[in-house]
């Protein structure tokens, strides 16, 4: 019955976070539809939703994501060579519970955590 999950997280700026998403990180455009304060985004078979909410303190935000990969070691060095900044507590490492990940924060303070099992 379920397909699919597209997370909807939120954003200050949809301009700097395209910039972030799109240029950065490497996602594209999703949809024929533009609205001002919404965006949705792909990469591969992934979706992310933002909606706008201005008045964020990204010291306050919690949004999460957890993306799953089957090639994280590229997709790190990709990050590493690109100079996106890894969470300093989200390097690549190996947990406990099988599953090898690392971690980077959006403009928003949103964390994006990328793991593959190992």
């Amino acid at each position: 019955m379920l397909t699919a999950i597209h997370p909807k997280i939120p954003m200050r700026n949809k301009t700097i976070t395209k910039e972030y998403y799109i240029n950065k990180l490497g996602f594209e455009d999703f949809g024929m539809a533009n609205y001002d304060e919404y965006l949705m985004i792909q990469k591969d078979n992934i979706q992310i939703h933002f909606f706008e909410f201005k008045e964020l303190d990204p010291k306050e935000n919690y949004g999460q994501v957890y993306i799953r990969t089957d090639d994280i070691e590229k997709l790190y060095q990709f990050f590493l060579e690109s100079k996106i900044a890894i969470h300093p507590a989200g390097t690549l490492q190996t947990k406990p519970w099988g599953q090898k990940e690392f971690s980077i924060l959006d403009p928003d303070n949103n964390l994006l955590t990328f793991g593959q099992s190992i």
